[in-house]
């Protein structure tokens, strides 16, 4: 019983010290540099299974491609306003915070809530093909467990919605 008792002490405080460092931002990582637009493209998606893009299939070769692709965000009728609805929710959604918002492109780094990982999230704006590209990616591990899907997902159904409001 003693034993059991000091593990369960010992796996509380773990996840304690897990949850201090996570919110001193010791899990943040650095923001990458090579972020942008860059010959019609977003950065490719990572090489581990810890992002998603709408355009990893313009990436042939890449080792992530298939696990990485996500369809883009549609939208209909005037692109800046597109945009601008998508600004608007990134905004209003819990541990995100917009930091670039240029006329075709969007940048957001969004955090996990207990830990506080940062995943950085961009979109561009394709007005020729009636959509906005979407690339969500962790800056550190190698698995994210589906969570910069979810989160774009999630943001998809929000400006669909938006849309037909």
């Amino acid at each position: 019983m003693k034993i059991m008792g000091l593990l369960l002490g010992v796996l509380l405080a773990l996840a304690a010290l897990l949850l201090v460092a996570g919110q001193l931002g010791l899990f943040a990582g650095k923001p990458p540099q090579d972020l942008g637009v860059r010959d019609g493209r977003l950065k490719p998606p990572s090489l581990t299974p810890n992002s998603v893009s709408s355009q990893a299939g313009r990436h042939a070769d890449h080792p992530q491609r298939s696990e990485a692709d996500i369809a883009p965000l549609p939208y209909t009728g005037d692109a800046k306003a597109a945009l601008g609805r998508l600004a608007t929710l990134l905004e209003s959604t819990p541990g995100c915070a917009l930091v670039t918002r240029e006329p075709a492109y969007l940048y957001a780094q969004c955090h996990t809530r207990w830990l506080q990982f940062t995943d950085d999230v961009e979109f561009s704006l394709d007005e020729a093909g009636g959509v906005v590209h979407v690339r969500s990616a962790s800056r550190l591990g190698s698995k994210d467990f589906g969570e910069n899907r979810a989160r774009v997902e999630a943001l998809r159904a929000r400006f669909d919605q938006a849309r037909r409001t």
